[in-house]
């Protein structure tokens, strides 16, 4: 998985991303401009810092990042200094003011967001093995075939004994995706402020509902493909959110905090100005998907602060 998805030729290397897939920064502006209302409560928090850093992780070719530059008033902008963490080469054409970089900057200071990062983090898989501890998942590079392979190391077995137990009595078509490599990940990245605020937006599960038989696919032009690590795709989990440090939320919930909202404007709107009316109820649209339950709106929203001035910023504003 990640020589197929970094490796020289990899799929991330090679491709832009929402060529193949949509996220919610692609779905609505709105989306940037609730990041940037989060990075001013960030601001807030730590009493306007003549340096401020937006640090957006997996940046795909710098959406996000040119959003939210957008967004903000021009005296924060003055101030804010925007990292694009990606693996691949700069995007031409993209807002100068944004550094592009392999790595999170170390000793940052305001708000690190990870939208869509964590389920691209390679993993293993493992399945049961009657009598005894479960066993990696072993997968033929050229078509994606599978056998099982070796145990499971000590390390994983208790990472799969906390967050996702496959007893050697479970059924063997259970799968688990083993997590451990996301968290050493997240707590990385998050690692890297000095201060601020760190968000990871996933889809996501929680223990009390894994997924029994996994995850694991692969996406390549826009539609679900049989996932085959041969660098031509998409390879992709969903993220045992609950496995990491920090505070949960739904989008939607995340979303209405920071003031998105999918109600309809009023129809006496409509008869005072048409145009606007018609601008509101395009925007209300936007927003109604970015927060819809059954859709982006479950998706999860993972806080972990660095330091205790950036911890509730997602609670409702007064």
């Amino acid at each position: 998985m990640e020589r197929a998805l970094y490796g020289p030729g990899g799929f991330f290397r090679r491709e832009r991303p929402a060529d193949h897939f949509r996220t919610s920064v692609h779905a609505s502006p709105l989306f940037a401009g609730a990041v940037a209302r989060l990075l001013g409560r960030v601001d807030t928090a730590l009493g306007h810092p003549s340096r401020l850093d937006f640090v957006d992780m997996a940046a795909g070719a710098g959406e996000l990042a040119a959003g939210v530059l957008a967004t903000l008033p021009p005296a924060l902008a003055a101030r804010l200094r925007v990292h694009a963490v990606e693996r691949a080469a700069r995007p031409a054409g993209l807002d100068a003011r944004v550094a592009w970089r392999a790595e999170p900057p170390e000793g940052a200071r305001g708000l690190l967001f990870a939208n869509e990062w964590l389920d691209n983090v390679p993993l293993p898989v493992a399945v049961p093995s009657p009598g005894g501890r479960p066993r990696y998942v072993e997968v033929r590079r050229a078509d994606g075939a599978e056998r099982p392979g070796a145990e499971v190391t000590d390390e994983d077995a208790r990472w799969l004994e906390r967050w996702w137990p496959l007893g050697a009595d479970a059924p063997a078509d259970r799968r688990a995706e083993i997590g451990r490599t996301r968290a050493d990940a997240w707590r990385g990245a998050a690692g890297t402020l000095a201060a601020g605020l760190a968000v990871a937006v996933d889809y996501g599960h929680l223990a009390a509902a894994r997924p029994p038989l996994g995850t694991l696919t692969g996406y390549r032009d826009g539609r679900q493909a049989v996932p085959v690590p041969d660098g031509s795709m998409d390879l992709t989990a969903h993220v045992a959110m609950d496995a990491l440090p920090g505070t949960l939320t739904t989008q939607r919930a995340a979303l209405h905090a920071l003031g998105v909202h999918g109600g309809r404007p009023p129809l006496a709107l409509a008869a005072r100005d048409a145009s606007a009316y018609l601008r509101a109820l395009a925007t209300a649209t936007e927003a109604a998907e970015l927060t819809a339950t059954g859709g982006l709106g479950d998706f999860l929203w993972l806080a972990t602060p660095a330091g205790p001035a950036c911890a509730a910023l997602l609670d409702p504003a007064p």
